[in-house]
């Protein structure tokens, strides 16, 4: 079991049509059929969206991504029309709304991996490959890899996992054509952002990137490089062969998975709040991110 602890109803807004509640995002279309998302603060954990929000969240990560695009926009489009809100919008949605080009979404995950860790890690130390991709003997958690790869996944619905597959599905599920240049776009972007994140003491281990087309020609899309879809961690205390501290939400999952919280993952119970003190520094790692990355400080 999983999904919404507490499923949020959509705010209302003239003039926006709400189309879709996401793990973070709430998703309208306003009346000249552009998309309009919304960043909301909800944090999800073992595939569950927690009854707890983490304050000022939504507005980290919309503006983390708008740094991101700026420094990415030689390399590829991006999505972004505006960021005023919508007239009549809730006060709230100052800084974490977009108004964006409405793409057709290319349904696939596209993960670029640099470092050794998570599903990849698993998938190494049982057949020595990553997605099907062969890698050399003697990596452990963390390792850098030879050069970054292109793990692809499938984009599953809320509540599920996203699931790795090869190369070649993706090729044969979008055309050939297209996942060469996903695979391209998507080492290029890698690239380009972990030397930018590396320059700031930051390791990006692996990130993952959506794409949608606006007629003929590829655009990034959704959120780009955030603590929620990239692991950062910090590259004065990066030593292969461990977990990694990170700059996400491992305060979240430590606590859930600690007799403290008092939650059965593998149960069908959902899981409880959370503590005062594991939102305050689930949010602190979070303005850390932003911070170190952007050389700037959260306001």
């Amino acid at each position: 079991m999983s999904g919404f602890v507490e499923k949020p109803e959509p705010i209302q807004v003239p003039g926006l049509v709400h189309l879709h509640t996401g793990k973070v995002r709430d998703l309208y279309r306003n009346e000249a059929g552009d998309l309009v998302m919304v960043a909301s603060d909800r944090i999800s954990a073992y595939d569950w969206v927690l009854p707890t929000e983490i304050p000022d969240k939504g507005r980290i990560l919309t503006q983390l991504s708008l740094w991101w695009f700026d420094r990415l926009a030689d390399l590829v489009p991006n999505h972004v029309i505006s960021t005023e809100p919508p007239e009549h919008a809730p006060a709230d949605w100052a800084g974490r709304t977009l108004v964006c080009t409405s793409l057709r979404m290319v349904p696939v995950e596209c993960v670029a991996r640099g470092y050794l860790t998570g599903s990849g890690l698993a998938e190494y130390n049982a057949s020595r490959t990553v997605c099907g991709l062969a890698l050399p003997e003697g990596l452990v958690d963390g390792s850098e890899l030879p050069a970054p790869i292109f793990t692809p996944a499938t984009k599953a619905e809320v509540g599920d996992h996203d699931e790795n597959v090869s190369y070649e599905e993706v090729a044969r599920q979008v055309g050939a054509e297209t996942a060469a240049q996903l695979r391209q776009l998507t080492l290029a972007v890698y690239s380009r952002a972990r030397d930018i994140a590396r320059e700031r003491g930051i390791v990006l281990a692996d990130t993952k990137f959506e794409f949608g087309y606006d007629g003929d020609r590829l655009v990034l899309a959704d959120e780009v490089l955030t603590p929620d879809s990239s692991r950062f961690w910090p590259a004065d205390s990066w030593q292969p062969g461990r977990p990694q501290p990170s700059y996400d939400k491992q305060f979240v999952r430590d606590w859930l998975t600690s007799p403290e919280s008092g939650w059965d993952r593998t149960g069908e119970q959902p899981p409880p709040p959370l503590p005062e003190q594991v939102v305050e520094a689930t949010r602190a790692k979070y303005i850390e991110a932003y911070e170190r990355l952007t050389g700037t400080s959260w306001s």
